[in-house]
């Protein structure tokens, strides 16, 4: 049989027809399910309507109770450790300028003051050190000015404070055994290590030397860059910790003779987008000092109170590590000393740009080793900054057994 034979013959279905008259169908009722209370009065209609409001009522009132309450609560999160606890995260209320971190705080509101910019305490429970702050615990706050480091603090992530905008200066409590800063900056207590230079470090010194006037990279005179812009580091220095100088607007570098480690992001600077104030800060050049002398001032004055100065990175540095010194295009002049053992991968990447077809920045790497020495170098990927050349992107050239520039 055909299978147009087999639908012809099926059995057709019928249509099936509830006979339910029309003013019964609101009161047709299925089994199991109680009868519908069509035009019946509810028993007890208003005292029920009546709780169900003040059961909604209750709960949006804790509702807004614990919002605000977690609120509070999440400005600050600690983890505990075995012998005290942790800053993981602090999330500004948009009004808090100055920040001490020695035990475990919250924000404590004042209900009846309605200024938010002072309507608020922050408190700490000294029974509940802090110590240690965790990575990136202020993660790109920009209100932050100042942050107090207290006696309690033993070990800080060298990512803390990354890209903190508005930070100014650290103060170290005196005793601290683990922490100092030097006119704002945060070191180690040994001075060997270089923790973090605030990123907007130069509202503290314009403030500091008498410039009134907000004065950058367009219009800065010599004397400003010299008071704002320049940076000693002192000499018993043997790190730049990870970040240690990134984001920053200083302009000219000095590096002590003795310094071993560059380590990730130190002198990292921004690329796209530029600053509030339409610069994208860069080094414009690295000095090396060998001095006779400790020097513990990082306010330059004169090359002469530092030594034997002389252009590019210090005799005896050791490790470059990974995007050390990425984006600083203002550069003009790079040299390798023969100490270096290590170079990670895009440690001078973007160092060199194009204008009007023109090269600008790192347009060579002068390297103190011959290129079979410089072989043994470990190398990362990328670590020498790339142009464009016709179609395809070229590796700046590498000048083995160079001198040093006078």
């Amino acid at each position: 049989m055909s299978k147009k034979n087999k639908e012809n013959t099926a059995p057709a279905t019928e249509e099936i027809h509830l006979d339910i008259p029309e003013d019964e169908i609101w009161t047709y009722q299925v089994p199991g399910l109680a009868a519908p209370h069509i035009n019946k009065p509810y028993k007890n209609f208003t005292l029920k309507k009546i709780i169900f409001t003040l059961v909604i009522l209750v709960a949006v009132s804790l509702s807004m109770y614990f919002s605000v309450r977690t609120v509070q609560r999440e400005t600050f999160e600690y983890k505990q450790t075995e012998t005290g606890y942790q800053l993981e995260k602090f999330s500004n209320t948009g009004y808090i300028t100055e920040l001490e971190i020695n035990s475990v705080s919250e924000v404590v509101y004042d209900r009846e003051n309605e200024d938010v910019t002072s309507n608020f305490e922050v408190v700490g429970d000294e029974t509940k050190p802090v110590e240690s702050i965790g990575p990136y615990a202020l993660n790109c706050d920009g209100t932050v000015k100042v942050i107090k480091i207290g006696a309690n603090v033993k070990e800080i992530d060298s990512k803390s404070f990354y890209s903190c905008w508005a930070l100014e200066r650290f103060e170290v409590d005196g005793n601290n055994p683990n922490y100092c800063d030097v006119d704002g900056v945060l070191y180690s207590k040994d001075m060997k290590t270089v923790i973090n230079y605030p990123c907007n470090h130069d509202q503290y010194l314009r403030e500091k030397y008498g410039y009134e006037a907000e004065q950058f990279r367009a219009d800065a005179t010599e004397q400003y860059i010299k008071d704002i812009q320049t940076y000693v580091v002192p000499s018993t220095v043997e790190t730049l910790g990870e970040t240690a100088l990134a984001y920053t607007n200083i302009r000219v570098l000095y590096l002590p003779e003795g310094l071993k480690v560059c380590d990730k992001l130190s002198v990292f600077k921004l690329h796209e987008p530029k600053d509030a104030y339409g610069n994208t800060p860069s080094l414009d050049n690295i000095y090396s000092y060998k001095s006779a002398e400790p020097v513990t001032d990082t306010h330059f004055t004169d090359e002469s109170a530092l030594g034997e100065v002389y252009l590019s990175l210090p005799e005896g540095l050791e490790i470059i590590e990974s995007d050390a010194f990425s984006y600083n295009q203002e550069l003009q002049y790079l040299y390798i000393p023969a100490s270096v053992k290590h170079i990670g991968h895009h440690a001078f990447w973007d160092c060199i740009y194009k204008q009007d077809g023109e090269l600008k920045g790192v347009s060579v790497i002068n390297a103190a080793a011959d290129e079979e020495a410089f072989k043994a170098v470990e190398q990362g990927d990328q670590w020498r900054p790339q142009y464009d050349y016709l179609l395809f992107k070229k590796n700046v050239e590498v000048t083995y057994g160079a001198q040093r520039a006078e």
